[in-house]
């Protein structure tokens, strides 16, 4: 089936012409700021994660529409269980509503999901509903959406070494073929690409353990915006920060004149 394209910004705005070569292929987003929101509203903290449902849907449409084709969402960290049991709780029940919602949608724009983080203490009915719609958007390629759930970057990381170290003992692998490509290998979706842009909200300017290993070489944009409060024109101003970056990946350029 031919996706649907994505409704349109209520105002009526379009993305940013910007020439495909500077449009990021995967960017990584820190929905940060819900809490926050809530409180400034004199709300209960689960309010403003309820108000950041339409806030995820509408960055996923401007994605689509820009031509970026994976988005990875921090929904749910490994840190994020020393929380109150009631806002975790919330956050399980809400994680699956979200998904029961939105996934028709999702579907009908092309978009496959997917599911990166660990297994140990998530509830098995989000388990259950992550999967099914790992399979049921299986032939979907317009853009990848990767729901990180109980994820962690140092535990991507330790698991992935994990991996490897039993495959050693068990003399399916040397030590000396463990290279940087090999590793990736072993990471919770190997098949995606390095973050191109890393894309923070709510003002707060730091990794929070949020795929480590693919942001080695992304460029960071911290926007001063409370997640509920963010659409797609959000991401559009982030992805016109990043086409004005030099991206040198460690190397450099010396522009003086060479007598």
């Amino acid at each position: 089936m031919k996706p649907v394209k994505p409704y349109p910004h209520p105002s009526g705005v379009t993305a940013p012409a910007i020439p495909a070569k500077f449009i990021p292929q995967h960017v990584a987003v820190v929905m940060d700021g819900n809490g926050r929101w809530a409180n400034e509203r004199g709300l209960p903290r689960n309010e403003g994660h309820r108000a950041g449902e339409a806030a995820l849907l509408d960055v996923v449409a401007g994605a689509i529409e820009m031509g970026i084709p994976y988005v990875s969402a921090y929904a749910f960290s490994t840190e994020n269980w020393r929380r109150s049991p009631d806002e975790v709780a919330f956050l399980m029940r809400f994680s699956s509503e979200v998904l029961e919602r939105q996934l028709e949608t999702l579907k009908s724009w092309g978009v496959r999901i997917r599911w990166a983080g660990r297994r140990p203490k998530l509830w098995k009915s989000v388990i259950n509903l992550l999967e099914r719609c790992e399979e049921e958007t299986r032939g979907n390629t317009l853009c990848t959406l990767t729901m990180c759930v109980n994820y962690g970057g140092r535990a991507e990381i330790a698991d992935a070494a994990a991996l490897i170290a039993e495959d050693v003992a068990a003399g399916k692998l040397k030590p000396k073929q463990v290279t940087e490509k090999l590793f990736q290998k072993y990471l919770d979706e190997p098949d995606l690409p390095d973050v191109d842009l890393f894309l923070r909200t709510s003002g707060e300017q730091r990794f929070s353990n949020f795929l480590l290993w693919q942001s080695a070489y992304a460029e960071m944009v911290f926007m001063n915006v409370l997640w509920p409060d963010v659409d797609r024109t959000v991401l559009w101003e982030a992805v016109e920060q990043y086409a004005r970056r030099d991206r040198r990946y460690g190397g450099a350029v010396d522009k003086v004149a060479q007598p």
